[in-house]
């Protein structure tokens, strides 16, 4: 970010149980399903969760059987809501199955190599983490994976499947200085209110403190000023999707950059790769991560464009946001011999026909190092660093967190 003079970036993330996630992750779950056993069975999966009841619906073509009730449960009951104490329970939700075949004619544009929709879609990458991500929604993420093991490994009892984070780093001049505000929302039981009944403990809340957001930010971040705000309204007893109702796809951003790139609107989960949604996201960053990674620039934005039942893309876009050694239009002539921009040969190139998909549905679909990431390798960043020719030095590393 090059921003000059201090500013303020803010960046959120949800847990696992997060009635959306939840969402999420029963829409991959079964598109992993469809693949294990059909790599080319065609899914576009949306579900709806709410008060004591999983509504799965969309369009699925394949040669296998899903038993999405038995799935259904076993998701659900994985994330943490096997008990009646957090208002939804895996073993008494109702389940309905309302999944129909996809249109013939998206299928007709398809089946040729084609895209599967129209849209635009975007990829970011920048020097400020070593994950190459944004540090405010690196950290988001990190609070929010913390809740999590600390909550399954039942160091703090209290803790249940639903929470947010959201932290604000304080920048000067496109390098981040600190962290400003750090706010924790967590479900909880009921043991650990104070005697109003309004409001959790102060003990409890220092714990939330020490426990989860001192050992990720750690004392780098953290300075006397900085702000913690642990469940602000008071009390978080009631969660899940029995406090609100759940849909895939509507945390695009958390998904993505944090709000830090641009977003094209289109959703991930539930979707097999054909759709360009998600699988020329998916290019989009890695191509962006390699432009960074081989020293090109500190910052890049990639943009995608594609017409439904079009395999080439419509639109190529760099932009290296004043950071770029190199012109934009000589990074795009590497990315076009280096790199396959039709539908199939992105498939084929980030090995997107697998199960892999379940794993994406929380804390981010960039920024990771797990197996099955295909689109964070940086394994191309050689074939950019021939555009440095006559340059004595890549783009400087800018900063962050080593």
């Amino acid at each position: 970010m090059q921003r000059k003079g201090r500013f303020y970036f803010t960046s959120e993330s949800v847990t696992e149980g997060h009635p959306d996630k939840v969402c999420d992750q029963i829409s991959d779950a079964v598109l992993d399903a469809v693949l294990t056993d059909d790599p080319t069975g065609r899914v576009a999966c949306e579900t709806f969760v709410t008060r004591g009841m999983v509504i799965v619906g969309g369009e699925i073509t394949t040669k296998t059987f899903v038993d999405v009730d038995k799935l259904v449960r076993t998701v659900v009951d994985e994330i943490g809501y096997n008990h009646p104490k957090f208002g939804f329970d895996s073993h008494s939700c109702a389940v309905l199955n309302a999944i129909g075949r996809q249109s013939p004619d998206i299928a007709q544009g398809v089946d040729t190599g084609g895209a599967g929709d129209q849209g635009i879609m975007f990829g970011y990458a920048t020097q400020e983490t070593p994950e190459l991500m944004p540090l405010p929604i690196v950290l988001a993420h990190k609070l929010t994976r913390r809740l999590a093991e600390i909550r399954r490994s039942n160091e703090l009892p209290y803790l249940g499947p639903d929470g947010k984070s959201q932290v604000t780093v304080e920048y000067l001049d496109g390098r981040p200085l600190r962290a400003d505000t750090v706010v924790i929302s967590t479900q909880h039981t009921e043991d650990i209110l104070d005697k109003t009944g309004d409001q959790i403990t102060e003990k409890s809340r220092q714990e939330i403190i020490d426990t989860i957001i001192r050992p990720v930010l750690g004392k780098r971040l953290i300075d006397e000023k900085t702000k913690f705000l642990i469940n602000p309204t008071g009390k978080f007893v009631v969660g899940g999707p029995a406090s609100d109702t759940g849909v895939t796809g509507r945390k695009i951003i958390v998904d993505t950059y944090g709000g830090r790139a641009p977003h094209g609107g289109g959703a991930f989960s539930g979707k097999d790769p054909t759709k360009v949604d998600r699988s020329a996201c998916y290019m989009a960053r890695y191509i962006a991560k390699n432009v960074v990674a081989a020293g090109l620039a500190q910052e890049c934005t990639v943009q995608l464009a594609y017409a439904i039942g079009v395999a080439e893309p419509v639109g190529v876009y760099f932009d290296t946001h004043g950071t770029g050694v190199v012109d934009e239009a000589k990074i795009e002539a590497v990315v076009r011999k280096h790199f396959q921009l039709t539908p199939k040969g992105i498939i084929q190139s980030l090995k997107l026909r697998r199960p892999i998909y379940r794993q994406t549905a929380a804390y981010g679909h960039f920024g990771r190092n797990e197996s099955g990431f295909e689109w964070e390798k940086t394994d191309k960043a050689e074939a950019f660093k021939e555009l440095l020719g006559g340059h004595k030095k890549s783009a400087k590393r800018s900063l962050a967190l080593a």
